[in-house]
């Protein structure tokens, strides 16, 4: 007989949450699996499944009971056991007692302490069958359920009511009663097509056996993926392309179980309505995949997935048509009504819209974006005036129909808007790149106004919240400091715009100068900044030690940054990077301990030693020779040049005496060594390569 035997977990429960389903399962898998392992139940691979009304696992060649394992029971030390003449002690004879048996069956354990008493025994394994019920019930306990539920008047908690527990290892039923519900053998079908009890006579043919029978598709990948399928094959009879939106195919996968695809329709005059926010409520409202042209056009169609395979399926489309026209009519009335006034109409009543309490009104914000976006602007060369403009009307579009009943049309509803009104088409984009990025990896504003009113929201929220003491703490960050920092750096660094950081934040500050309430709040935002980037060049594979070399040189702009990064990065490539890079701590803990004013300049006249005067000599070539390199920007040569330093670095410290007791002799060493050290500084303080 076989030690092992598959297990097959099912909880069937009412509706789970949809958007919580695949976390649930997940969840699942690995709490129970940690149970297994805890408990020393080996098993093979687990499948998880999940379904509308179902939990479920499959493991594979789970042991039918834990094996045996020795126990060493540690008792006196051999000197406290037995008196001078080897007799027992008490200490001894009362281990013994406490093991069940006699200190002459006691064994004996050497270590580098000491020799001790020991008994040993075997402890036979527990059967899977009194283990696994207390597995499930943690694993279910430990489920992430924000709030659980209480039905009819049971004490059991979970996120939904439970009906019914399939619970089996190999042939046998794990006795036990989860959640109130019983375990058995049997499994349940779709709630419409296979409501009773499906016996599952193998545990391997679960999956299968619910498909064929019980009208489920269990495996969420595989109903997903049919979905996918179906959706795309209707698109296609229909001659457009779906939208197909990975969350929104998560979500209807988590709603069906045996999934069939319908289309329908609408009106065409629908269409003249911002395809966005038509695409928004069928998507967010009503589950249903839009259908684009070839030009990425919404066609007067849609696709929807019914939980069931109905022999008349043009009655599902006639209700699904009929449920979307309203929804469609409304977006109609609100573009309609929101076409009866031009963006800037809307410029007072941001008056009364509070963005902060501290820093006044949304109309506010609005003035000084504006300001700080024409100050971007000239910085690029682009237009001035108009980036002033598109500041000012950035947020218009918040107050109209449109976005108060789709908020997610914030942006986009400014761009369909300020065409509408006659705006430059730059000025129309912009409304839109005002909010880019939205999310990690997200596209940047392209356009030079986008862009210019893009970073001058972001500072100025950064800098206004930094600057009334509400900066991020912990995981609370209600003003999203941390993606409006990720989003400009991304926007000046990928876009190289040569902006200096320190300048931008400060023109931010002016602007809000009588509503800050912090000291230093320019320097607390660019440390801020500089922390999103070491997490950012982070994920590039930048060193701490690489990030701190370069930080430590305040470089002004991101495009600079980067460029120092790179030329250190291949500088530690060079065979002489090690040995200056600890030449160059070595001068740096020099300086900082020498306690005395060191000379701006080196005088020639008190170089006595020859190594000294070889090293100001290479020192003055290298300069005048890395010179030009820098005025370019080419870091990357300026490093490599300075390289060749290095021998004339390692002669001078193994001949020449820096602290030298004659003050003059000595001053004029450290002299020597802050110029070397303030050349490689140009580019980085390659000292903090050290470890």
């Amino acid at each position: 007989m076989s030690d092992k035997a598959d297990l097959l977990f099912e909880l069937g429960t009412e509706e789970l949450p949809p958007t919580a389903l695949q976390k649930l399962s997940l969840a699942l898998q690995a709490e129970f699996e940690k149970g297994l392992q805890a408990a020393a139940l080996e098993h093979g691979p687990i499948t998880p499944y999940s379904t509308p009304r179902r939990l479920a696992l499959l493991i594979s060649d789970c042991s039918l009971s834990q094996p045996d394992r020795k126990l060493q029971k540690r008792g006196p030390a051999v000197q406290a056991a037995f008196d001078a003449e080897g007799r027992p002690t008490k200490a001894a004879e009362g281990f013994a007692r406490s093991c069940g048996t006699t200190v002459d069956q006691l064994g004996r354990l050497k270590t580098d302490k000491g020799e001790w008493l020991v008994f040993e025994l075997e402890e036979k394994g527990q059967p899977a069958a009194e283990l696994l019920p207390a597995i499930a019930e943690q694993a279910l306990a430990r489920l992430p359920i924000p709030k659980r539920m209480r039905w009819g008047d049971s004490d059991a908690q979970f996120v939904r009511p439970v009906h019914w527990l399939l619970f089996r290892h190999g042939e046998e039923v794990v006795p036990c009663t989860l959640l109130d519900a019983a375990a058995g053998d049997t499994t349940r079908g779709h709630r419409f097509h296979h409501p009773s009890p499906i016996p599952v006579d193998e545990i391997v043919n679960y999956a299968d056996l619910l498909e064929e029978k019980g009208k489920v598709i269990a495996h969420f990948e595989s109903r997903r993926e049919k979905i996918r399928e179906q959706v795309e094959k209707a698109a296609e009879a229909l001659g457009g392309r779906a939208g197909i939106d990975p969350a929104l195919l998560d979500e209807v996968t988590a709603l069906n179980e045996w999934p069939v695809a319908i289309t329908g329709s609408f009106e065409e005059k629908f269409l003249a309505v911002p395809q966005e926010a038509l695409i928004l409520t069928m998507k967010k409202n009503q589950k249903y995949f839009p259908l684009l042209d070839a030009e990425d056009r919404l066609m007067n169609h849609f696709i929807t997935i019914a939980n069931i395979d109905s022999p008349r399926p043009e009655v599902i489309a006639e209700g699904n048509e009929r449920v979307i026209r309203p929804r469609l009519a409304d977006a109609m009335f609100f573009w309609e009504q929101d076409g009866k006034q031009r963006l800037e109409d809307h410029l007072e009543s941001l008056k009364s819209v509070v963005f902060q309490q501290k820093l006044g009104s949304m109309y506010d914000k609005s003035v000084r974006v504006a300001t700080l976006a024409r100050w971007i602007a000239e910085q690029m060369g682009a237009d001035t005036e108009l980036a002033h403009r598109a500041g000012m009307l950035s947020r218009c579009d918040l107050m109209t129909h449109m976005v108060g009943e789709f908020a997610d049309m914030q942006g986009i509803m400014g761009r369909y808007q300020a065409l509408r009104d006659g705006e430059p088409e730059e000025l129309a984009m912009a409304m839109e790149e005002y909010y880019l990025p939205r999310f990690s990896g997200d596209r940047l504003p392209e356009t030079p106004t986008g862009i210019a009113i893009s970073l001058a929201e972001k500072a100025d929220t950064l800098v206004g919240i930094f600057g009334i003491g509400m900066k991020p703490t912990g995981d609370k960050d209600p003003f999203a400091l941390r993606r409006a920092a990720l989003g400009l750096l991304r926007i000046l660094s990928e876009h190289s715009l040569p902006i200096d950081l320190l300048d931008l934040l400060d023109q931010a500050r002016m602007q809000l100068a009588e509503r800050l309430s912090e000291a230093e709040t320019v320097e607390a935002v660019h440390s801020f900044l500089m922390e999103r980037l070491r997490g950012l060049l982070s994920d590039q594979g930048v060193t701490p030690q690489l990030f701190e070399a370069v930080v430590h040189v305040n470089p002004r702009t991101l495009p600079d940054f980067l460029a120092r990064v790179e030329a250190v990065r291949h500088f530690l490539e060079l065979p002489e990077t090690e040995a200056l890079a600890a030449a160059n701590k070595r001068i740096r803990n020099i300086l900082r301990k020498a306690g005395e004013q060191v000379p701006d300049t080196v005088d020639p006249a008190l170089l006595e030693e020859a190594e000294e005067q070889a090293l100001f000599q290479a020192l003055q070539e290298k300069e005048a020779r890395v010179a030009p390199l820098l005025e370019a920007g080419d870091y990357s040569a300026t490093l490599k040049e300075l390289a060749g330093l290095r021998e004339p670095i390692d002669r001078f410290f193994d001949e020449v005496m820096v602290m030298d007791e004659d003050a003059r002799l000595r001053r004029n060493r450290l002299a020597l060594l802050n110029q070397l050290h303030a050349l490689f500084r140009k580019v980085a303080d390659i000292s903090r390569l050290q470890q």
